[in-house]
C-alpha cells in the first residue's frame, strides 16, 4: 500500500512541474506585458530580467502553502485516503484547465482555479462522508468555505477597482506629460520617477517578500514599524537618482519599467508558488504522516490531523520550483500567445483584432458614446481644444514596433504593484492576473487606444476574458468534483484511466496550439509595412504582402476544388466536410486580409493611394468570390452525399473529371505568375479562362439533353448544374483576379 500511494505522490510532483510550466505560461502576462508593449528594452534583456525575478522569488519564498493544507478542508475529519483522492483530482484538473486556457490565449487566475479546485474536490468527498456516517458530520465541519467567498469577492473588487484607477491615473499622466513626453521629462520625470520607484519598492516590501526566508520576525516588525520612514527616505532618495540619470541622457521610463517588471515577476513566483506546488507538497507531507507508522495502521483510519501545522518546505523543492518555472518562462509559446491576447487589446494603433464583435459589446459602445457626446456638449470649446492638444495621438513617441509608449507601461506597471500591495495590506487577496489585466485595459482606454473603429473589438475580447475568469471557477469546481467522485469509487482503475486521459488531453492541446500558431504566425512583411514610414517602402511591401495572400487564395482554392470534386464523386462525407469548415475559416482570414489591407492603403502616398486602394479591395473582392463560389458548390454536394442519394453517373464523372483537372492546372498556373510576378503568359491565361468556360457551357447544355430525354436522376441533374455553374465562376473571379494583381504590381 505504500508503495501504491508512492505512486500516487511522485504522480503529484510529475504533474507540478506541468502545473508550474503552464502556470508560467498563463500569468507571464502579468510581468512581461508592460515592458514588451512598450519595447523598454530587447526581448532577451527582458526575459531575462524576469527570469531573475522568478528565480528571486521562488527561491526567497517561504513556502507557506497553508491553502493546500487546510484553507479549505478541515483535514483532521479526512483519512489519508481521502485526502490523497482530493489532491489528486485537484492537480489533474489544474494542469488540463490551464493548459486549454493557455491555447485560447486567455489569461487566467491560477489562485481562483486552485481555490475552486480543492472546494470541489473537498464537497464530492464531503457529501460521501456525510452519507457514510448518517449526517454526523456536516458541511460546516468539514469544509473551510470562507476562503472561496473571499476569492469571489475579491474577483468584482479587483476587476472593478483596477480598471477605474488606472484610467483615471493614466489620463492624469497622459494630461501631465502627453503623447509627445520628452520635452516635458525636465520638469516632471525626477518626482514621477521618485514616486515610481518608490511604490515598486513599496511593492516588493509589502507584497513580493513580506513571507520570504530571510525576512525575520525582528526585520519584519521593523520594517512594519518603519514604513513611513522608509518610504520617504526612498522618495527623497529615488527623486535625486532619477534627475542625475535624467541629465546623463539616460531613460528614466524605461528603468522604471524594467524595475516594475522585476518586482512583479519577483512577487508573482515568492506568492504564486502555492498554486503549483501546494498541492504536492501537501501530499508529501500527508504521505511521511502515514508512513512514519511504519505500515501499521489503515489509509482509511488515518485521520489527517498534522495538516493543520504550519509547512516547512525544503529548500531544495523551492531552487527546483524556480529553475522549471525560468524554463518554462523562457521556452513557453504558449506564454507569448497569452501576452498577445493582452498587448492586442490595448495596443495604441489600429491593427488585425483578435476579437471579433458581440451584442454586448455593441450596445457598450453606443451607450458610451451617446454618454461621451452628451457629456462633451456641456464642456466649454477652450477646454475640448486644450484636451486634445493633450492627448494628440500624431505626436506620439513609440519604440520601433512598441504597442505603446514608455508612459503607460510605467503606469500599467507601479499601479497594479500599488492596488495588490494595498489589497494585501487589507488582507484582500486581489489576484495579480485581474489587476494588472485590468488596469492594462484602463490606461488603454483612458489614452483613448480604443477608437471607433476598434472599440467593439476591444471590449468584445475584454469580456471574453473576463467571462474565461469566471468559467475559471464554475469548471474548476464541477470537473474537479466529477474527477474527486470517479477516483473514490473507481480506485486504481479511475486513477490510471483519469491519468491517461490527462496526458492525451495534453499532447492533442499542444499539437492543436502548435498547428493553429502556424497558421496564424503573422507574415513579417505586414509587421514591416505597418511600422515603415517610407512611402516607397510601403508600396513595395504593400504589393509584396498582396502578392503572397493571393498566391495563398488560388493555392487553397486549387487544393479544396479538387477535394470537393473528386470527394463528392467517391461519394466520400469526411471530405466535402473539411472542405466546408475549411473555407469558413478562409472567410475570415479573408476579412482580417482586408483589414490589414484597409491599413496597408494609409500608408501609401496619397498620389498613388486611391489607384492601388482599388485594385487591392477588387483583388480581395475576387478572392473572397472564390471561394464564395467553392462554398456554393460544396455544400449541395454535401447535402446530397449525406442524404446518401444517387451518385454522379458514368458520363458525368467523365466529363466534368476532364474539365475538373483543366480548372486546377489554370489555377495553379495563375498562382505561380503571381507568385513570381511574372505576367508574360497572362495573355494566354485569358484565352484559357475563355475556352474552359465555354466548354463548362457545353457541358451545361449535355446535361439539360439529358434531362430532357428523362435519363437519370434529377436531384443528380440539379447538383451536377450546379458544380458546372460554380466552377464557371471560380474561373472567371479567378481570370479577373490576375488581371488586377496584374494593374495593381505595375509600376
Amino acid at each position: 500500500m505504500e508503495t501504491f500511494y508512492l505512486f500516487i505522490v511522485i504522480f503529484l510532483f510529475v504533474l507540478a512541474i506541468f502545473d508550474l510550466s503552464v502556470g508560467v505560461s498563463n500569468d507571464a502576462v502579468n510581468f512581461l506585458n508592460s515592458a514588451l508593449g512598450s519595447k523598454a528594452a530587447s526581448f532577451k534583456t527582458i526575459m531575462i530580467i524576469a527570469a531573475v525575478g522568478i528565480f528571486a522569488g521562488a527561491t526567497l519564498s517561504n513556502g507557506m502553502m497553508e491553502v493546500a493544507r487546510h484553507g479549505i478542508y478541515q483535514p483532521q475529519y479526512f483519512y489519508f485516503s481521502e485526502i490523497m483522492c482530493i489532491l489528486l483530482a485537484v492537480m489533474l484538473t489544474d494542469v488540463v484547465l490551464l493548459d486549454i486556457f493557455n491555447s485560447l490565449g486567455m489569461p487566467t487566475s491560477t489562485t481562483v482555479s486552485l481555490v475552486f479546485e480543492l472546494l470541489g474536490g473537498t464537497v464530492a468527498l464531503a457529501i460521501i462522508k456525510i452519507i457514510n456516517t448518517d449526517g454526523a458530520l456536516q458541511f460546516g465541519d468539514l469544509l473551510n468555505t470562507d476562503k472561496a467567498l473571499t476569492v469571489i469577492l475579491a474577483i468584482f473588487v479587483s476587476v472593478a477597482i483596477a480598471f477605474f484607477f488606472g484610467t483615471v491615473v493614466q489620463f492624469l499622466s497622459r494630461t501631465l506629460f502627453t503623447f509627445n513626453y520628452k520635452p516635458r521629462m525636465k520638469y516632471f520625470v525626477a518626482v514621477f520617477g521618485g514616486i515610481a520607484a518608490t511604490s515598486i519598492l513599496y511593492f516588493m516590501l509589502i507584497k513580493g517578500l513580506k513571507d520570504t526566508t530571510f525576512m525575520s520576525g525582528a526585520l519584519k516588525d521593523w520594517v512594519h514599524n518603519n514604513t513611513s520612514f522608509i518610504v520617504w527616505s526612498c522618495f527623497i532618495g529615488f527623486t535625486i537618482l532619477m534627475q542625475v540619470l535624467h541629465w546623463l541622457k539616460i531613460n528614466v521610463f524605461k528603468i522604471i519599467v524594467l524595475l516594475g517588471t522585476f518586482a512583479l515577476a519577483l512577487a508573482f513566483a515568492g506568492n504564486d508558488l502555492v498554486n503549483f506546488i501546494g498541492v504536492p507538497l501537501a501530499g508529501f507531507s500527508a504521505y511521511l504522516d502515514f508512513t512514519s507508522y511504519g505500515g501499521s495502521i489503515d489509509p482509511e483510519a488515518l485521520l489527517m490531523t498534522s495538516l493543520l501545522g504550519p509547512a516547512k518546505t525544503p529548500w531544495y523543492f523551492l531552487i527546483a520550483a524556480g529553475l522549471v518555472m525560468v524554463i518554462a518562462l523562457l521556452t513557453s509559446k504558449k506564454a507569448q500567445n497569452v501576452v498577445k491576447t493582452s498587448l492586442d487589446l490595448s495596443r495604441q494603433s489600429d491593427g488585425e483584432e483578435a476579437f471579433g464583435t458581440s451584442p454586448v459589446a455593441r450596445v457598450l459602445v453606443r451607450t458610451s458614446s451617446n454618454m461621451a457626446t452628451t457629456l462633451m456638449s456641456v464642456v466649454p470649446e477652450n477646454i475640448k481644444q486644450w484636451m486634445d492638444t493633450r492627448f494628440n495621438q500624431d505626436e506620439i513617441i513609440l519604440e520601433n514596433g512598441a504597442a505603446f509608449d514608455l508612459i503607460r507601461a510605467s503606469v500599467n506597471l507601479v499601479l497594479a504593484g500599488l492596488l495588490i500591495a494595498l489589497g494585501t495590506s487589507l488582507k484582500l487577496p486581489l489576484s495579480t492576473t485581474y489587476v494588472t489585466f485590468m488596469v492594462a485595459m484602463g490606461t488603454s482606454l483612458a489614452d483613448r487606444a480604443w477608437g471607433r473603429e476598434s472599440a467593439v473589438y476591444r471590449i468584445t475580447g475584454v469580456l471574453s476574458v473576463i467571462g474565461g475568469w469566471f468559467i475559471t471557477a464554475g469548471a474548476a469546481f464541477v470537473i474537479c468534483f466529477l474527477v474527486a467522485t470517479i477516483i473514490y469509487f473507481g480506485g486504481t482503475a479511475a486513477i490510471v484511466a483519469l491519468i491517461g486521459l490527462a496526458t492525451y488531453s495534453l499532447v492533442r492541446s499542444h499539437l492543436a496550439f502548435r498547428k493553429k500558431s502556424n497558421k496564424q504566425t503573422v507574415s513579417p512583411t505586414v509587421k514591416q509595412l505597418m511600422n515603415t514610414n517610407d512611402r516607397s517602402e510601403a508600396l513595395v511591401l504593400f504589393r509584396e504582402h498582396t502578392r503572397n495572400e493571393l498566391e495563398s487564395v488560388l493555392a487553397f482554392a486549387g487544393e479544396k476544388f479538387d477535394k470537393s470534386v473528386h470527394g463528392f464523386m467517391n461519394e466520400n462525407l469526411r471530405d466535402l466536410r473539411k472542405v466546408l469548415a475549411a473555407i469558413e475559416e478562409q472567410k475570415l482570414h479573408l476579412r482580417q486580409v482586408k483589414r490589414i489591407g484597409t491599413l496597408g492603403v494609409t500608408q501609401l502616398d496619397r498620389a498613388i493611394a486611391v489607384e492601388k486602394g482599388l485594385y487591392y479591395y477588387q483583388g480581395n473582392d475576387f478572392a473572397s468570390e472564390i471561394v464564395f463560389s467553392l462554398r456554393r458548390m460544396t455544400e449541395p454536394c454535401k447535402d446530397h452525399i449525406d442524404n446518401n442519394f444517387k451518385p454522379l453517373n458514368d458520363a458525368q464523372k467523365d466529363e466534368f473529371g476532364k474539365m475538373a483537372d483543366e480548372v486546377i492546372t489554370f489555377i495553379s498556373r495563375c498562382m505561380l505568375e503571381i507568385k513570381r510576378n511574372d505576367y508574360t503568359a497572362f495573355d494566354q491565361l485569358v484565352e484559357k479562362a475563355v475556352s474552359i468556360s465555354n466548354a463548362l457551357t457545353q457541358l451545361k447544355k449535355n446535361e439539360l439533353k439529358r434531362i430532357q430525354g428523362q435519363s437519370g436522376s434529377t436531384k443528380v441533374s440539379m447538383v451536377y448544374l450546379n458544380m458546372i455553374q460554380e466552377t464557371q465562376n471560380v474561373v472567371s473571379f479567378t481570370s479577373n483576379l490576375i488581371k488586377v494583381s496584374r494593374k495593381f504590381q505595375m509600376e
